[in-house]
């Protein structure tokens, strides 16, 4: 009892003292713009239009093709009463994102029909909202002893097995905040993708990445579930006051060619919405690289929303939570301490915590074995606690949601027990060639 009080007193007085790069062919913000009135434009891409390297960043280079896609673009939108406002090429996919909005300030249902119609388009789309999964953030509970993921998955015994050592993980989601004491030199790439205002840190991605990466044994704050992996801190989503967190399939497409090409194991989407082409296409392309994406369920939604939803995604709700859709996993996601902007730490709630719970341990498992598919990373982490592999595939082919067992999971992996052993297990896992 004793401990538990210290322990308590102690994240008490932590919690206590804490209290884009733009596209060049436009200069508008795509985060102020009214989805309603604006519509994505894909035109497919010429294989020769640019030969990306290790530094590109998504904007035109100076070769010829450039002027030549804009002319092009420029003469589709006004052809149907829109204005150009951004482009991004996607090379992932193959195709080149245009942004058009309805001048008039109308709605765009009818330039769509006719964008359907206009054979030099690829196709055209609604720029769709999604919103960040969490359910409350509270800095002040002075009583929360130890991590969720410390107690239920054994954090330490974890990390003498791996720490995802190396494994890039891309964080899409609002901006990261790369100073705090728990994530300074976690994060290896950084990207602004909103708009061209400075960005400043933001809450529900800082408390995401914190999750995943932050460092262990460095005497403040948490251990993030792989406080080795290289974070690739992605901002396509905002903050506003009194307002969930926000992003659009145009700043999210960017992203996730970003991560594409920027050679992600791992990309973490703790967010949804509705079901988006552009997207779809992007996501099919990460499964088939071999880039696993975690999504986090929501609960608001029968098939738990886009793009959990998608096929290949690991969909992950909270333990505890609401009942899920079939195949759905459960991990961590309830009054979770984490990281928060200005060297502050809290309690968060919801699946998008769960998601970054299953992204870290993904990258356990990725550190371990590095040539994992998607595919097996989905395989692997749906093994519950205690339960037997074809009870588990039994349960999930029923429509339950499969809680994580983190130790066997990563036990498998590493071909060894890795949390409380019997002696002759220990015996025989440290004599095994």
């Amino acid at each position: 009892m004793i401990r538990i009080v210290l322990a308590a007193l102690a994240l008490w007085a932590l919690l206590g003292a804490s209290a884009c790069r733009a596209a060049e062919d436009a200069p508008a913000a795509t985060r102020e713009a009214q989805p309603s009135r604006q519509v994505l434009v894909m035109l497919r891409l010429p294989p020769q239009h640019f030969r990306p390297d290790s530094a590109y960043g998504g904007g035109y280079t100076g070769d010829a093709a450039r002027a030549a896609r804009r002319r092009l673009a420029a003469e589709l939108a006004g052809s149907h009463g829109l204005k150009l406002v951004h482009a991004w090429p996607m090379p992932a996919i193959g195709v080149d994102c245009f942004v058009m909005e309805e001048a008039g300030g109308g709605p765009v249902e009818r330039a769509l029909a006719a964008l359907a119609q206009d054979p030099r388009v690829l196709w055209a789309q609604p720029v769709s909202l999604y919103e960040g999964m969490n359910a409350g953030m509270d800095a002040a509970d002075p009583l929360y002893p130890v991590q969720p993921a410390g107690r239920d998955w054994q954090l330490a015994a974890l990390h003498r097995a791996s720490t995802g050592r190396k494994v890039a993980v891309a964080v899409i989601d609002s901006a990261v905040d790369p100073a705090h004491p728990d994530l300074a030199g976690q994060v290896a790439l950084h990207e602004n993708f909103v708009d061209a205002a400075p960005e400043a840190p933001e809450a529900h991605g800082t408390a995401v990445a914190g999750i995943i990466a932050a460092r262990a044994g460095n005497g403040v704050g948490i251990a993030g579930v792989a406080p080795q992996a290289r974070l690739m801190a992605l901002r396509a989503c905002w903050e506003s006051p009194g307002a969930p967190v926000r992003c659009n399939s145009f700043t999210l497409g960017r992203a996730i060619n970003y991560a594409l090409m920027h050679d992600a194991k791992i990309i973490n989407l703790s967010l949804s919405g509705p079901p988006d082409r552009l997207l779809q296409a992007l996501l099919d392309a990460a499964l088939a690289r071999g880039v696993a994406v975690v999504a986090a369920s929501d609960p608001r939604r029968a098939d738990g929303g886009f793009p959990a939803s998608h096929p290949g995604v690991i969909a992950v709700t909270q333990s505890g939570g609401a009942v899920a859709p079939p195949g759905t996993l459960r991990a961590p996601g309830a009054d979770v301490p984490t990281c928060l902007p200005g060297a502050r730490w809290g309690l968060v709630t919801g699946s998008s915590y769960a998601a970054a719970h299953v992204s870290g341990l993904a990258a356990l498992l990725a550190e371990l074995r590095p040539a994992i598919t998607p595919a097996q990373l989905r395989s692997g982490l749906g093994e519950e606690e205690g339960t037997h592999r074809s009870a588990r595939t039994l349960a999930l082919q029923a429509g339950q949601a499969g809680s994580i067992g983190a130790c066997a999971v990563l036990g498998r992996a590493a071909g060894a027990c890795v949390c409380l052993c019997h002696p002759t297990a220990a015996t025989t896992a440290e004599h095994s060639p």
